[in-house]
């Protein structure tokens, strides 16, 4: 389970170390990515979903806000340097399996998502018809 990392998070040695043990030992996916989901700490409303690599998460940690990696432009988002749209981090989380994180942030700035809404997930999905979207918010 030896996954090459920086040293600022722990090997990867065994599932009995992932699972249970107190090591932050974050496992990347092939292209070097961890899910991350952003919720308002206070309302706990899904506010976003991102991509971070080992620089992105080292610098989130580092700084207390939210740094992701930007896939389409391939490089590392301050979220929120350019528009203000800061997230300081008030708690994060790990999955079991230490493959995806939560950040619970306090949204600066506005909106989260770049159509100006507070949440980039605006719109919902009724079962029974999949390809019918309803909005939650509309445009601002």
């Amino acid at each position: 389970m030896n996954d090459d990392s920086c040293s600022c998070f722990a090997p990867r040695i065994d599932k009995k170390q992932i699972e249970d043990g107190l090591e932050f030992a974050p496992k990347f996916d092939e292209n070097g990515l961890l899910a991350a989901v952003a919720i308002d700490a206070h309302t706990r409303e899904p506010l976003m979903l991102a991509w971070m690599n080992r620089e992105s998460l080292r610098l989130t940690l580092e700084k207390g806000e939210a740094v992701y990696w930007s896939r389409s432009r391939q490089e590392i988002w301050h979220k929120g340097a350019t528009s203000g749209q800061i997230q300081k981090i008030i708690e994060m989380r790990t999955d079991c399996d230490q493959d995806a994180v939560i950040l619970y942030v306090e949204q600066a700035g506005g909106g989260a998502c770049h159509t100006g809404r507070n949440s980039c997930f605006y719109r919902t999905i009724h079962p029974g018809s999949p390809a019918a979207l309803e909005f939650l918010q509309q445009n601002p």
